[in-house]
């Protein structure tokens, strides 16, 4: 089992998050306690305390790491994704994120996390205005609620779920790929037929 380095001052805080996501990797959320990093980290049992006052905390940290990650992956996949194709590739890029990482990315957005944490929304809100940018762009004449962020957010999330716990065909990153691409683009497709067939409003 590989070993952290041992703690020197002034960078326990990144010895403890290291050994989070080593832990995270290993053994899912299960194996995640402050004395368990601790062990890890090779320092005491109360030395993560000093920056982590319970696991919801370290958590919170830990999801706040990846979804600065996730951010940057996102962004690298177009400089200025402006189309419903360039959303559908940001797609599978999220989707290959949940399975590249997947104990990362249920501690991100399954685990109770501490809501005051000030990392954690702020990394939170970077998701947020980039998925919403990209809806904006594509689809100029959208609402501006972000009721279309939101539903596309929820499909591709919805995805990545379903990938993950085993519902839909992972077997290859082809498949993913292709599987995510069409979801997307058939949620596109379907809303003007949607809109159309409507029934009006009557009095």
């Amino acid at each position: 089992m590989p070993q952290s380095s041992t703690y020197h001052h002034g960078d326990l805080r990144a010895a403890c998050l290291l050994a989070a996501r080593e832990l995270l990797e290993e053994d899912g959320s299960a194996a995640l306690s402050l004395r368990a990093v601790a062990r890890r980290a090779g320092v005491s049992p109360t030395a993560p305390y000093r920056h982590y006052p319970d696991r919801g905390s370290l958590v919170s940290a830990v999801a706040a790491e990846g979804y600065r990650e996730l951010a940057e992956q996102l962004a690298a996949v177009h400089a200025a994704p402006s189309t419903p194709d360039d959303l559908a590739e940001v797609a599978v890029v999220y989707v290959r994120f949940a399975l590249d990482h997947p104990a990362l990315f249920r501690a991100m957005f399954a685990e109770p996390c501490d809501p005051t944490s000030a990392e954690r929304v702020a990394a939170t809100a970077v998701i947020t205005e980039y998925v919403q940018g990209i809806v904006r762009d594509a689809f100029p004449g959208a609402d501006s609620s972000g009721a279309l962020a939101t539903t596309v957010w929820a499909l591709v999330h919805g995805l990545a779920f379903l990938h993950l716990d085993g519902k839909l065909d992972s077997s290859t990153p082809e498949v993913v790929a292709d599987q995510v691409r069409a979801s997307v683009s058939a949620l596109f497709a379907a809303a003007p037929a949607l809109s159309q067939g409507a029934a009006p409003v009557t009095e």
